[in-house]
């Protein structure tokens, strides 16, 4: 038999409305009455019931996680911080897919459907229209991993992908590699305009620097491998920044097959420093995007939300920084 708040009030002597109380986040309720609700639920066997809770307070705590990007394997681990993340808090994630969605508003409707409290929109590559859908429909909104900028319309966490197109440069030039190739994932992505942009225009102040550019058709290893293979067609550059690490993946793969070693023969620097990059036989030379960082600010930023939907949108940005394995020659000696 499922046990129901009325026997809860009887077991324990106190009202229905007691009870409810007692299980309701704000709500007033003496001591007194607690302790004896509880004991008596607990020797009930009896847990609140969500969705009763939600009707009588108007909040549901489902929190919409909605991403593209779910062949990307560091989403994995994005997934798994959001969602143990959201539940200590004790809100629930509801994770949608919106792998090939175009129309930002269908995307809102979708979520409405399901009552959500507020929305986190856990993309490099959707575009901001998104997000912005959101707040427009009077959604609590956090951007993750989203566009960085000055006067952000919703509030975004993530880092400065032109500055980290310019920490690319930088390392791949202090190396000493002089024709370089910028390998990124969709052309349409604003991640990867802003990393292309930022890497060529670091290069840019370099004269006597080559560059060139290309773009798989997905941030996914398949597509990385594809590209570089149509690359090799024709002599490779001397060291390659891929748009992030899974195409830097891929890019290795194709690179050995062809029969160069890396980095005797070409150097590859990738971005996020996702758990694979450092696995043996990858251990790639990545820039970190600080992921644990950026999902607990995002929570952070979606809690203050719910209790102050009207609060202004802020823009959080997060240092990168390179970390050293074994795809990139190592700096020159000084002396």
């Amino acid at each position: 038999m499922v046990v129901t708040l009325k026997d809860v009030a009887e077991r324990a002597g106190v009202s229905r409305s007691a009870v409810s109380r007692t299980f309701t986040d704000g709500a007033s309720v003496s001591p007194k009455m607690r302790r004896k609700v509880e004991k008596a639920a607990r020797e009930l066997g009896y847990s609140p019931n969500a969705l009763a809770s939600s009707l009588t307070t108007g909040r549901t705590k489902l929190i919409g996680l909605v991403s593209n990007n779910f062949h990307n394997p560091i989403f994995l681990e994005v997934f798994d911080l959001f969602t143990r993340g959201l539940q200590e808090r004790g809100l629930r994630p509801l994770l949608v897919n919106l792998s090939g969605e175009t129309e930002p508003e269908h995307s809102v409707r979708m979520l409405r459907q399901y009552s959500v409290d507020g929305v986190v929109v856990a993309s490099s590559t959707l575009p901001p229209s998104f997000a912005i859908a959101f707040r427009e429909a009077g959604v609590p909104v956090v951007n993750a991993f989203g566009r960085y900028a000055s006067d952000p319309r919703v509030h975004t966490v993530g880092i400065d992908n032109v500055e980290c197109g310019r920490i690319a440069a930088r390392t791949l030039i202090a190396r000493g590699y002089r024709r370089l190739a910028f390998l990124g994932g969709p052309e349409n992505a604003t991640s990867t305009q802003d990393r292309h942009a930022g890497f060529a225009s670091e290069i840019a102040a370099h004269p006597g620097v080559e560059v060139s550019a290309s773009y798989a058709e997905a941030y996914s290893f398949e597509a990385g491998r594809r590209e570089m293979q149509r690359l090799l067609q024709d002599a490779p550059a001397e060291a390659y920044f891929c748009g992030d690490d899974v195409l830097s993946i891929g890019a290795l793969s194709a690179l050995r097959d062809h029969g160069l070693s890396v980095p005797g023969d070409v150097g590859v620097l990738g971005l996020n420093d996702m758990e694979m990059a450092g696995w043996e036989g990858i251990d790639l030379t990545t820039i970190r995007q600080p992921i644990r960082q950026i999902v607990a600010s995002s929570i952070e930023l979606m809690g203050a939300m719910l209790d102050e939907p009207d609060r202004y949108p802020e823009a959080r940005v997060f240092p990168c920084r390179v970390v050293e394995r074994a795809t990139l020659r190592p700096l020159p000696e000084e002396g």
